[in-house]
C-alpha cells in the first residue's frame, strides 16, 4: 500500500487526489493521508505564477511533515485574468521518495461578474460563491465549477485530471529523465 499525504484537510482535494492516481495506476492500492500545511502565497491566489508556487510550497511543506510517505501532493486553487475577465484554476504539484516530481494545471474557466467582484473586494472564491448562489461551504462540495456547470464538471473532476495529468512522468519515467 502506497501513502500519499494529501497538503489539505479539504475532502475533496483528498478525493480528487486519491482517484487521479487510481486512474492512473489502477493496478496499485493507495491511502491518502491529509495533513494541513500553509501553502505560502495569499488565502486566495490572483496570479498563475503564485498558484503555482502555492501547490508546489504545499507538497514540500507535506513533505517536511510527513516523510515517511510515497508520495506529497499539493493542490492550490486560483485565480487570474484573462482579457479582463477572472478565471479560475488549479495547480497540482506531486512529488515521489524516489526524487520524481510532475505538476499540471486544471482546465481553467471564467467566473461571473458578481464573483469577480467580490473576490476583487478580498473574498476567497469559495465565499464569493456562497454568497452569489444561496450555499453554505460550497468549497468543500462541488466549488464554483460545479454550481456553474450543474456538477457536469465539480471541483473533484476539475481536481483528478490535473493529478492525472501530474503523473505523466510517473508513467513515462525515461521520457522525463
Amino acid at each position: 500500500m502506497k501513502t500519499i499525504v494529501v497538503a489539505s484537510l479539504n475532502p475533496v482535494k483528498a478525493e480528487a487526489v486519491l482517484g487521479g492516481f487510481q486512474r492512473a495506476f489502477p493496478e496499485k492500492p493507495f491511502v491518502v493521508e491529509p495533513v494541513a500545511v500553509h501553502s505560502g502565497v495569499d488565502d486566495q491566489p490572483m496570479t498563475d505564477a503564485q498558484t503555482c508556487t502555492g501547490a508546489r510550497n504545499r507538497a514540500e511543506r507535506a513533505r517536511t511533515r510527513l516523510p515517511e510517505a510515497d508520495y506529497w501532493v499539493g493542490v492550490e486553487g486560483g485565480c487570474d485574468y484573462l482579457e479582463g475577465e477572472m478565471v479560475a484554476f488549479a495547480w497540482v504539484q506531486v512529488l515521489a521518495a524516489d526524487g520524481c516530481s510532475g505538476r499540471a494545471r486544471s482546465a481553467m474557466f471564467r467566473l461571473p461578474g458578481e464573483v469577480q467582484r467580490l473576490i476583487e473586494n478580498g473574498m476567497e472564491l469559495g465565499e464569493a460563491d456562497d454568497v452569489v448562489f444561496g450555499k453554505e461551504n460550497s468549497k468543500q462540495k462541488s466549488g464554483a465549477v460545479g454550481l456553474l456547470t450543474g456538477d457536469a464538471v465539480t471541483r473533484k473532476t476539475l481536481y483528478e485530471q490535473a493529478v492525472i495529468l501530474a503523473l505523466a512522468p510517473f508513467k513515462n519515467p525515461d521520457l522525463y529523465a
